[in-house]
């Protein structure tokens, strides 16, 4: 696989960053991915621009159901915010570079927050379809790291450190913002996988054995990415299918989008919750 050269990646980070400011004039401070069946969250920003993926240069796009595949800029809680309706997985066949992209060209825009969400299927058997997790750790078996390859010591350094990727600090005001709403937000460790496939029963046992609470095929590249720019990170992982093996039931992706209706609205307070309050 071709591991592209840091003159390679400035070239292409700087031309999508000049067609963006030329687009529009909004410097946003947060950067907010909406994941599978997550889109409504964008319904309560106050657009000022919408930009598609397929015309910002080197951009990558959206090929699942779900994902519109655009950047919407404007105000959130008050707050300067971008977000991607849609988002990139490995399994598209898109390179871990290309789906840290949007966010190394949209730090370099303005932002300094990350705030990630995802669907997920739960495996730990407290937790319940249509219910939040809120991520406090992460695991990655994608097989692949988007810092694989030569390093650009201008966006971070060769060895990031790991050990605090989502911010305490964000999680705290999280878990505030959720207490004070009513809302029941579990807190635990997301594993990413790299799918398509879901996984079989024996799979989940040895998932759950390594200590994962949820597993998904996503956020973990924009994670590192960001983690590697000293961006704060915030997470937050929708469940939508219960992965329990002793009782495991065939899942399609209605009943994902279904669930994921469900948690949305939990979701989508947690986060303008937590933007109001920075």
């Amino acid at each position: 696989m071709h591991r592209e050269s840091v003159e390679e990646f400035r070239k292409k980070r700087d031309e999508a960053l000049t067609f963006l400011q030329k687009e529009t004039d909004e410097r946003p401070d947060y950067l907010v991915i909406l994941g599978t069946g997550l889109g409504d969250l964008a319904d309560e920003i106050d657009v000022e621009d919408s930009i598609s993926y397929s015309d910002i240069p080197h951009f990558p796009v959206s090929t699942v159901e779900s994902h519109a595949g655009r950047l919407l800029f404007g105000t959130l809680s008050g707050k300067n915010v971008v977000a991607m309706q849609g988002r990139f997985h490995y399994y598209e066949g898109y390179s871990m570079q290309e789906i840290a992209f949007p966010i190394r060209v949209i730090k370099e825009l303005s932002a300094n927050t990350l705030i990630v969400s995802n669907a997920c299927g739960g495996m730990n058997p407290n937790f319940g379809r249509g219910e939040i997790m809120l991520i406090n750790d992460h695991i990655n078996m994608l097989g692949d790291n988007p810092l694989i390859g030569p390093n650009d010591d201008e966006l971070g350094p060769r060895f990031p450190d790991m050990s605090d990727p989502y911010t305490e600090r964000l999680r705290d005001i999280a878990e505030q913002v959720a207490l004070d709403k009513g809302i029941k937000m579990h807190e635990g460790v997301y594993l990413a996988l790299s799918g398509p496939t879901l996984e079989t029963k024996a799979e989940y046992r040895f998932l759950r054995n390594i200590g994962a609470d949820v597993v998904g095929m996503s956020t973990v590249p924009e994670v590192i990415a960001a983690v590697h720019m000293s961006m704060e990170v915030l997470g937050i992982s929708v469940i939508t299918d219960e992965c329990f093996p002793d009782a495991l039931e065939p899942v399609n992706i209605e009943e994902v989008l279904e669930a994921a209706g469900i948690a949305e609205p939990q979701m989508t307070q947690v986060i303008t919750g937590v933007l109001k309050r920075l």
